[in-house]
Formats: structure tokens, C-alpha cells, sequence
């Protein structure tokens, strides 16, 4: 089942994606759960999707605005340095322990949404990789464990303004700019994904591959973040993990690849979807 929040028309909502059009659960149940982060905490999406009535489409896919999986998400994990290749390209020691930073919600888009090369820099780069939504509240979870408190997953860009983050040890500023991340176009419910099931994952840069990995090169896979991040923070319905990007950054190639106005970036991961967006200056 694909879950997305989107727009129709002025009106903010999230529903069931479907070949034919979409299915409107805010509708449906009769706006008692404001957004889809409210919705996955009380609902058993396992459930939902046998009891679902397909047949009954709200709207057609042309009409509505895709936003950002989790709109409001109250934490964004991002780990940095998670595949061999990429670590290896940015220079940096095998680490004991995963690398982690933080975006803000309103620095993410959905898909189909420009992504914006900010004022301050021309040094926008691409990030593929696989987003885990949490679907159930959870302090220091065991890794064996750690697939129950998965609802789904989705494709991420990660969109780095380089300079801004290599202006000192912490990369906060260069992951914040507003409309730089990337994050749809929907979330594909862990029932629709064996747990441990490899993915692949793929970037594009204008119809030219940039990326290309499974998790299977993951570092430090899904449930040793879960665990991880969990002993620190409770994890909340909604909370997005960004698992990190592979080898092939546009900042280490050679010249240096960074995008620009009018270019096309495409993230790929298989049993999911693409996630398609422009770039636009600001």
C-alpha cells in the first residue's frame, strides 16, 4: 500500500495512492486524524489495507500536489557516511558508531516540487537514499525487534549546499536550507517490503545514473539504527530515518558536479518508486 500527503485544490489531506487515482483517508474518516503522521500512530496499516475498499477513488493522481511523506514530522535522523563507497570518496575513518545529524521540516519538499539553489551558494549537490518512516512509539529497541516499529519506507534526496556544510565539523547549515530535501513520492508500508528485503537504490542526474547501491552496502543496517538511535531519543510515529548515501556525490567527482537551474534529479528505489524533482534557483 502507498500512503502520501498531498494537496487538492487548497485543502492539505493524505490518502492511498492506486493506479486509478487516490483514495482520500482523511475523508474517509471523517477528519478525526489531522495528517498522516496522526494516522499511522493509531491505525494498523496491515489492517487497513484488507479492509479497504479500492474502488472507491476520490481523486485523480493529476490533480493533487504531493508533499513531503511526514509534513510535520517530529524528528529527522540523517545518517551521514553509511555506505563504504562514500565514505571512502569523503575521506573519513571506519566509525564504530553511526554518523548522525539532524534536518528541520521545513526544509523538505515532495515530489515533483522544484528544489532550490539558495541566494548563498551554487554548490547544491544530490543525495539518494532510503527514508524509514516509524509507525510506533519506542525507547531502546532491540534490533531484533526493530522491524515492528517500521510503517513503511520511501525515497529521500538529501539535498547538501556543500560550502555552507563544510564551514565547520557540524553539517547542520548546509543540510537546512529551506527546500533542499527531498522526500516522497509516497510510503510503501512495510508490508509491501520483506523485512531485510534488499533494495536498490538509484540517482539520477538528468537521465544519467550518479548513484547506484542495495542495502545490502549499508554500513550500518535498518535495525542497528533503530537500535542506536532509540537508546538516545524516543522514537515517535512519524519519525523519518534517512539511511544514508552512496558513493558517487557530485562534491568528489572530478570536476565536481553540482546542480544547477533546470536540471532533472531522479531517486530510485525499487519496491518503491521515483522520486522526480527540477531545480530552481531561489
Amino acid at each position: 500500500m502507498k500512503l502520501a500527503s498531498y494537496k487538492y485544490k487548497d485543502t492539505q489531506s493524505y490518502g492511498v495512492i492506486t493506479e486509478n487515482g487516490v483514495i482520500d483517508l482523511k475523508k474517509r474518516f471523517n477528519n478525526q486524524f489531522h495528517d498522516l503522521k496522526s494516522f499511522i500512530a493509531n491505525h494498523d496499516l496491515q489492517k487497513l489495507e484488507s479492509d479497504l475498499t479500492y474502488n472507491e477513488i476520490d481523486y485523480a493522481l493529476s490533480n493533487i500536489t504531493y508533499l513531503p511523506v511526514i509534513v510535520n514530522p517530529d524528528k529527522i535522523i540523517c545518517i551521514g557516511l553509511n555506505y563504504d563507497e562514500h565514505r571512502i570518496e569523503a575521506n573519513r575513518a571506519v566509525a564504530a558508531q553511526p554518523t548522525i545529524f539532524f534536518r528541520f521540516a521545513n526544509s523538505q519538499i515532495g515530489h515533483l516540487e522544484d528544489m532550490i539553489i539558495p541566494n548563498e551558494s551554487a554548490k547544491l549537490d544530490y543525495e539518494g537514499e532510503i527514508a524509514v518512516i516509524i509507525g510506533r512509539s519506542g525507547r531502546r529497541i532491540a534490533e531484533e525487534h526493530a522491524y515492528e516499529y517500521v510503517a513503511g519506507y520511501s525515497c529521500y534526496n538529501d539535498g547538501s549546499v556543500r560550502d555552507w556544510q563544510q564551514h565547520t565539523h557540524q553539517w547542520g547549515p548546509g543540510k537546512n536550507f529551506v527546500g533542499t530535501g527531498a522526500f516522497g513520492p509516497w510510503m510503501v508500508t512495510r508490508g509491501e517490503i520483506g523485512d531485510g528485503q534488499e533494495l536498490t537504490l538509484e540517482t539520477r542526474l538528468n537521465g544519467e545514473v550518479m548513484q547506484h547501491a542495495t542495502t545490502e552496502m549499508l554500513l550500518f543496517s535498518i535495525p542497528e539504527l533503530i537500535s542506536y538511535v532509540s537508546t538516545f531519543t524516543q522514537l515517535e510515529p512519524g519519525d523519518v530515518i534517512v539511511t544514508g548515501t552512496p558513493g558517487g556525490v557530485g562534491s568528489k567527482r572530478n570536476p565536481a558536479v553540482y546542480m544547477k537551474q533546470g536540471d532533472v534529479v531522479e531517486v530510485e528505489v525499487s519496491q518503491i518508486g521515483k522520486l522526480i524533482n527540477k531545480v530552481s534557483k531561489e
